[in-house]
C-alpha cells in the first residue's frame, strides 16, 4: 500500500457512514469538531440522520466518498466494502469485530477477514475491529465514540492497535497537541506503519508515536523509519511484550540473552525509532520532540529552587544515557553575580529562593545556565493549585525562562515533578512560546535520552535492510564441536589447533602430536562442563588417556586441542532466530560471566563493522578488552573483525541456520588475536 493511496481516507472532504447508533455518533463527532465537508448517511429504513438525507445503499450515493465508516455486522461489512471499492471510494474504516481476532470463538473469522481484503481490492481499509481515524487538523472523524481531541494547526500523530488505549490517550491533559489519532485493529490490509507513513507526509505533523502489540510487516517498519529520517520527523514506539520473553527450550546461552524483546530493542535502535515503556513516557517524549525535535547530545542542565529537587534529578539520571555535564568556567561569574555567594554552583543547580519573584535576576541566572551549550535546559517548577493559591510568582519564573531561551537561543523545558502540578492551560502556553512542558522527572529524562538517541541514529549511515530470511523446513541437526569449528574456521574465525579421536588411546596420540598442554572434550555432549565432559590443562599422555576414559560413557568421540593462553576477556557471540526479524546476532560478556553480568547487545543482520564497533563499545567488558588497571590489552577493532566474520557466516547460511553459539570467544593480547574456544551450530538439514 502506497502513502498517497491513503490521502483521501485520512483527509476526506466527503464521508459516508453506514449503520445505526455508531454511524450516528460519527456524524455527531464530525459536527462537534467542525468538519466542513459533506456527510452522507446510508441506512435501509431511516429517512434522515441529524438533519442529513439518508441514502439506501452505496449505489444511491451522489458520488464516490473519500472515506467511509462501516458500522454494520461483519458479514454485511464485506458486502459494503466490495460496493465501495467498485464505486471508487477513497477508503473505509471497518468497525465490526468477529474476524481474525475471534478465530477461537468463530471458526470462519480468518476466512471472513480474507474475504474482506479481497472485497476491498485496491481500496484501502483500516481494521476490522477498530474505532478508526480522528483528524484533528481538519476536524474529520471516522470515530464512533467520545474522545478528548481538540482542533489543532500542528501536532503529533498517535497510532495504536487498541481503540481503548487510543481513547485514553485522547483524554490526556498534559498539553500535547494531537494532529491524528488512529487505530489499526486487525491490520487486515493497512498496518500501523502504512498509516504512519501516510501521516508523516502531512507538513502539519511533527512526530509520530506508535503503540505496537506486534511488529507485523518488518519491511513496512523499515520504510517508515527511512521516510522519517528523510523528513526529519522522529518516530517513537511503545511496544508491549516484555513479559512474553519466555525462556525457550534451547541448548545455548545465546537464546536466553536474545529474547524477543531484546531483538525488538535492537531493531528500533538500528532504525532510529525511539522506544518508550509506558504511556506517560510516550506522551512526554512526543511533547519534547514536538517542541524541540531530536537533541544534538545527551547533555542537559537542571535548575530548581530546592536541593531536594536537584537530588531527585541527579538520582533519576543514574542508569539513563543522559549527562548532567559540569558547568563551564565561563558560566560561573554570571551565575555567581545573579545568585550570590550562598549558592553552590553545580549541575543540577539548586538556585535557592534568593531570586524568587525577581524577573531580572532570574533571567540573568537562567541565561547564564542556558549559555552552557546543553542540548536541553530544564527548570523544575511545580505550579500551585489554582483554586487555593496565587500563582503570580510562578508565572514570573515562566517569563524568565522564556526570556532566557530567547536571549540564548537554547532549548528550554519546564518540568513539574507531579503531572497534576502542570495545568493544561499553562502547558499549552509554554508550547506556544517554544518551551517544553514536561511532567514527571523520570519521564522527562527518558524523553531527553530518546531524543538524543534519535539524533545520534540519524547521524549514522542509513542501515542495510534487515535479513528477515524465513527458516528452511527440515530435520534439525546439531553439529559436533569439531565440525562447527571447521565451518567457522573456513569463514575466517581463528580456532584452536585440534584433532578428533575415537578412543582414549587415540586421544593420547593426538595430544602428543599437538603438543602439551591440551584440552580434552567429549563430542556429542551439550553443556559439557555440567557433566564433566571437558578437561583442561592436561600435561602428559597418561592424563589425557585417563580423562578420556573417565568421560567415555557420555562421549561419541573426543576433541583434543592445544590449550589457549589465559585471555584478556571472554565473549559470547551467537545468533538465534526471531520469528519476525529472523536471525539476529548477540555479543556480550561470555564464559561464566554470561548469567552474572548480563552484559550483551543484539545486532540485527546484516551488520557492518561500524555498527559492530558502535555496539561493542557500549559493553562493560570493553574495559577488559582494552586493558584494565595496567594489564595489557587488545583492540576493539580486532574483536569487531571476528564478530563480523561470525555475522557473515550467519548471513551466508541464514536459510538453514537456527542457532550459533560461540562461547567463549577468547580475546588474547593484541598480537595474538581472537580465538573461538567453543562453538555450537544447530541447523535444518
Amino acid at each position: 500500500m502506497t502513502q498517497h493511496s491513503l490521502d483521501r481516507l485520512i483527509r476526506p472532504r466527503t464521508i459516508a457512514v453506514f449503520g445505526g447508533r455508531e454511524a450516528r455518533r460519527v456524524i455527531e463527532q464530525c459536527d462537534l469538531m467542525g468538519f466542513a465537508g459533506k456527510i452522507w448517511p446510508v441506512h435501509p429504513t431511516q429517512e434522515s440522520v441529524l438533519g442529513r438525507r439518508c441514502y439506501r445503499s452505496v449505489a444511491e450515493l451522489p458520488d464516490a466518498p473519500d472515506a467511509a465508516f462501516v458500522g454494520v455486522n461483519r458479514t454485511l461489512t464485506v458486502d459494503i466494502v466490495r460496493e465501495l471499492s467498485a464505486k471508487g471510494a477513497g477508503g473505509a474504516v471497518c468497525y465490526a469485530s468477529g474476524f481474525s481476532e475471534a478465530v477461537a470463538e468463530l471458526t470462519d473469522g480468518a476466512d471472513l477477514q480474507q474475504a474482506l481484503v479481497e472485497a476491498a481490492g485496491a481500496m484501502p481499509i483500516v481494521g476490522p475491529n477498530c474505532y478508526g481515524v480522528i483528524n484533528g487538523l481538519d476536524g474529520a472523524l471516522l470515530w464512533p465514540d467520545q474522545h478528548g481531541i481538540v482542533r489543532t494547526e500542528r501536532g503529533v500523530a498517535i497510532l495504536t492497535q487498541s481503540s481503548n488505549i487510543a481513547i485514553n490517550l485522547s483524554m490526556q491533559r498534559r498539553g500535547l497537541p494531537i494532529s491524528y489519532l488512529m487505530t489499526a485493529g486487525n491490520q487486515a490490509q493497512i498496518g500501523l506503519s502504512d498509516l504512519a507513513c501516510a501521516v508523516l507526509e502531512d507538513p502539519r505533523v511533527t512526530a509520530v508515536g506508535l503503540h505496537i502489540e506486534g511488529f507485523g510487516d518488518i519491511r513496512a517498519l523499515e520504510a517508515l523509519a527511512t521516510r522519517a529520517r528523510e523528513l526529519k520527523k522522529p518516530v517513537i514506539a511503545l511496544k508491549v511484550g516484555k513479559s512474553e520473553q519466555a525462556q525457550r527450550a534451547t541448548v545455548s546461552h545465546t537464546a536466553s540473552l536474545a529474547g524477543s524483546d531484546a531483538v525488538a530493542d535492537a531493531v528500533f535502535d538500528r532504525l532510529g525509532i525511539g522506544r518508550v515503556s509506558t504511556l506517560p513516557e510516550l506522551i512526554e517524549t512526543l511533547k519534547l520532540l514536538h517542541v524541540a525535535g531530536p537533541l544534538e547530545s545527551n547533555a542537559i542542565s537542571s535548575m530548581s529552587c530546592s536541593g531536594g529537587e536537584a537530588s531527585l534529578m541527579a538520582d533519576a539520571a543514574v542508569g539513563r544515557n543522559v549527562e548532567f555535564r559540569a558547568l563551564k568556567p565561563e558560566q560561573l561569574p554570571a551565575l555567581r553575580a545573579s545568585l550570590g555567594q550562598m549558592v553552590t554552583l553545580s549541575n543540577p543547580l539548586d538556585y535557592h529562593t534568593f531570586v524568587w519573584g525577581d524577573l531580572a535576576r532570574q533571567t540573568e541566572a537562567f541565561s547564564a545556565m542556558f549559555a552552557g551549550g546543553y542540548a536541553l535546559n530544564l527548570l523544575v517548577l511545580d505550579f500551585p493549585r489554582e483554586d487555593r493559591c496565587d500563582g503570580a510568582d510562578w508565572m514570573i519564573t515562566v517569563s524568565a525562562v522564556a526570556a532566557a531561551a530567547k536571549q540564548t537561543g537554547a532549548r528550554a523545558g519546564i518540568l513539574a515533578t507531579l503531572p497534576e502540578n502542570m495545568p493544561e492551560a499553562i502547558a499549552q502556553q509554554l508550547i506556544e512560546n517554544g518551551i517544553v512542558p514536561l511532567c514527571g522527572i523520570s519521564e522527562a529524562l527518558v524523553a531527553a535520552e530518546i531524543a538524543s538517541r534519535i539524533a545520534d541514529a540519524w547521524k549514522r549511515q542509513q542501515p542495510l535492510p534487515l535479513l528477515s530470511t524465513p527458516a528452511r523446513m527440515g530435520e534439525m541437526e546439531t553439529l559436533s564441536e569439531a565440525a562447527a569449528k571447521a565451518e567457522l574456521a573456513a569463514a575466517g574465525l581463528a580456532v584452536p589447533r585440534g584433532k578428533t579421536a575415537a578412543t582414549a588411546g587415540d586421544a593420547a596420540d593426538c595430544a602428543e602430536q599437538l603438543g602439551f598442554p591440551v584440552a580434552l572434550k567429549a563430542l556429542g555432549v551439550e553443556h559439557k562442563s555440567d557433566v564433566g565432559a571437558v578437561k583442561l590443562n592436561l600435561c602428559d599422555r597418561n592424563a589425557v588417556r585417563d580423562a578420556a576414559e573417565g568421560m567415555a560413557h557420555v562421549a561419541q568421540g573426543f576433541l583434543v586441542e592445544r590449550m589457549i593462553d589465559r585471555p584478556l576477556a571472554e565473549l559470547i557471540v551467537g545468533a538465534v532466530r526471531d520469528p519476525v526479524v529472523g536471525l539476529a546476532l548477540t555479543v556480550g560478556a561470555g564464559g561464566i560471566l554470561v548469567e552474572l553480568l548480563e552484559d550483551s547487545i543484539v545486532l540485527p543482520l546484516p551488520v557492518t563493522k561500524a555498527e559492530v564497533l558502535h555496539g561493542i563499545s557500549r559493553l562493560k567488558v570493553r574495559k577488559l578488552i582494552e586493558g584494565f588497571r595496567g594489564n595489557a590489552g587488545s583492540s576493539l577493532d580486532i574483536v569487531a573483525d571476528a564478530v563480523v566474520s561470525a555475522a557473515e557466516y550467519v548471513v551466508k547460511n541464514a536459510a538453514q541456520l537456527e542457532e550459533l553459539d560461540i562461547n567463549p570467544l577468547m580475546v588474547l593480547p593484541e598480537s595474538r588475536g581472537v580465538v573461538a574456544a567453543d562453538a555450537l551450530i544447530r541447523r535444518r538439514r
